[in-house]
């Protein structure tokens, strides 16, 4: 979850960004928009976009901010929502979700972005990317609201599998790790791992062995852990990473997103509820435009799957252009870090070594 409006990366060469234009509940519209305003932002972005070639023709052309920096390539087919996985994988392989995720498998792009069928994108990517090698389950993180001064933490997983062992939950600290050195620029991220409670004799028989496993990994890995947190420290400012299972970060994730959206319908409703309140939400409005667009939802947008030989930047389906946008910067800064390159290395010196990265890779995990 993140706005990314606050995270700085070093400039560098022009990069190419592959776009799954017809996998949003919305349609290609706000994909092309979306992708609009970040080609207007920074002139370093070149996109390749997937979907009918008439259509993506006809809205690319209505973009003056686009003009010579969209390649198209052309896909018939569409992965839909109610998709089964295994079905996009017999039979996807004309659609605009597989045609994206092959651009960066043949190295034309860094990142792929997509607001398409997270089943079927996180099973297409593993099966065309391949997982790194160590990696057992691959996650998905997101960048959360929070309270610490890089204004984000990082979750993982947020709903790539429903299960996670001991050893699947210290593969995400590691991966959580790396993310937050690159994407927040953190030096020493801290580690949590959620759980019902801080005291270390809670939780299930997993949470306790992947406890020890990460608490001795800590040191060698360059990264704090600080035990147990709750629900309640996912936006706070004691950590920087939290670790779960897909299942219990996705609830927590949607949970989030929905009550952000009533904090926002109730304020907005509270501010029309009389002549007085109007004229208060008048004095209050610069005050309340920061606050709802730092909960706003729209911008709070992309999960990174992790663990994969490529990066793949999952957006919300029902993204409009600004929510599209959001997952675009997001691809962006990630593919100029080089974040796929040194979370690969960290992964095979981990699995190599019983998880312990030698100083020179935990050196490299770090921008230049």
């Amino acid at each position: 979850m993140s706005d990314h409006s606050d995270i700085t990366i070093q400039a560098s060469a022009r990069t190419v960004l592959s776009v799954d234009a017809m996998g949003g509940d919305k349609g290609p519209a706000p994909v092309v928009a979306g992708i609009s305003r970040s080609a207007a932002k920074n002139p370093d972005i070149r996109f390749i976009l997937h979907g009918p070639r008439a259509e993506l023709e006809r809205l690319v052309a209505r973009r003056k901010p686009l003009a010579g920096r969209v390649e198209i390539r052309d896909a018939e087919g569409v992965v839909t929502m109610d998709a089964k996985p295994s079905h996009v994988m017999r039979h996807g392989k004309g659609t605009s979700m597989w045609s994206a995720v092959e651009s960066v498998r043949n190295g034309e792009a860094t990142v792929a972005v997509s607001c398409g069928n997270t089943g079927a994108l996180m099973a297409l990517s593993m099966v065309r990317l391949r997982k790194l090698p160590g990696v057992n389950r691959p996650a998905i993180a997101c960048l959360w609201p929070s309270r610490s001064e890089t204004g984000f933490n990082v979750m993982l997983d947020v709903g790539a599998d429903i299960r996670a062992d001991a050893d699947d939950l210290l593969q995400y600290a590691l991966m959580g790790a790396s993310y937050a050195r690159n994407g927040l620029d953190l030096k020493t991220p801290r580690i949590g791992l959620l759980n019902v409670g801080t005291e270390e004799h809670k939780g299930r028989a997993e949470l306790k062995a992947a406890h020890d496993l990460i608490a001795n990994a800590a040191a060698r890995n360059q990264f704090d852990f600080v035990g147990f947190v709750e629900g309640g420290d996912i936006p706070s400012d004691k950590v920087d990473v939290i670790v779960t299972d897909g299942f219990t970060g996705n609830v927590a994730l949607k949970t989030a997103e929905g009550t952000a959206k009533l904090i926002s319908d109730l304020l907005r409703k509270a501010f029309k509820f009389s002549p007085l309140s109007r004229i208060a939400a008048l004095l209050a409005y610069t005050s309340m435009r920061r606050f709802s667009k730092r909960i706003d939802p729209r911008r709070v947008n992309g999960g990174v799957f992790l663990g994969l030989n490529g990066t793949v930047v999952k957006s919300h389906g029902s993204a409009d252009a600004t929510g599209v946008s959001a997952a675009v910067k997001l691809a962006f800064q990630l593919a100029q870090s080089g974040f796929s390159e040194r979370l690969a290395a960290r992964v095979a010196s981990a699995a190599m070594s019983g998880q312990d990265a030698p100083k020179e890779l935990r050196e490299g995990d770090k921008k230049t």
